[in-house]
């Protein structure tokens, strides 16, 4: 079994300033919300937070950004966050853009022990300089590096005591990977079963990657509500 967590408060006091952490999620969908409200209680600062995107300004990492607490950024999206605006053009906060797709395989390549890859993404552009490129069948291809970090904050629709995890529709989307690449993974799952409950063939992060649990539930906010004219 592994450790379950009675406070999200409890679940990241280990996380120090200047600490390296994945947190997963896709926009607002799949981000572990009640982990990142733990984390602006904490007060923990100097953060590198490396996501998808940065949240909204009142909502899952935007609240930490509020808070001042995270020093770099490194995401493939900005998001709907006036205060990353801010903050970027005051030189108050370092942001390194990567595509998309490129972010995604670092991280996967972090977890699984790849130290390097090359990619023809962003060949050409700012995002190649200083970078090694090289010829491949007369095509050029861009070395990105894996990324790992200190912590992976991560969301799950279910989880087993073991620590078998899986995700929901677009969660899918990083989370999994994030919980390979991470030192020590933290999973915030919504509904939490037996050991055996769970399929096998189902299952999309095996328990070797995760190391504590704690359940909480979700508010699942919407960032951008679009309604269709009737």
């Amino acid at each position: 079994m592994k450790e379950i967590l009675n406070s999200f408060t409890e679940a990241v006091e280990n996380i120090e300033d200047d600490s390296t952490l994945l947190v997963g999620g896709f926009g607002l969908c799949g981000i572990p919300e009640n982990l990142i409200k733990g984390l602006r209680e904490s007060g923990v600062k100097d953060l590198t937070i490396i996501s998808n995107n940065c949240g909204v300004d009142d909502w899952g990492l935007g609240l930490l950004l509020e808070n001042k607490q995270i020093k770099k950024i490194m995401a493939s999206y900005v998001g709907e966050n006036k205060e990353f605006e801010r903050q970027v053009l005051a030189g108050e906060l370092e942001v390194e853009l990567i595509p998309q797709g490129t972010l995604a395989e670092r991280i996967r390549a972090g977890g699984a022990g790849i130290p390097a890859f090359y990619t023809p993404a962003g060949v050409g552009t700012k995002i190649a300089e200083g970078k090694e490129v090289r010829t491949f069948d007369g095509k050029e291809y861009l070395l990105e590096k894996a990324i790992t970090a200190d912590y992976s904050l991560i969301r799950a629709y279910k989880g087993d005591l073991h620590g078998n995890l899986i995700y929901r529709l677009t969660a899918q989307n990083f989370n999994p990977m994030m919980a390979a690449a991470g030192k020590v993974t933290i999973a915030e799952v919504e509904n939490l079963v037996k050991t055996g409950e769970l399929n096998p063939e189902h299952i999309h992060t095996p328990s070797i990657y995760v190391n504590k649990l704690i359940v909480g539930k979700q508010e699942k906010r919407i960032e951008r509500r679009t309604i269709a004219q009737s």
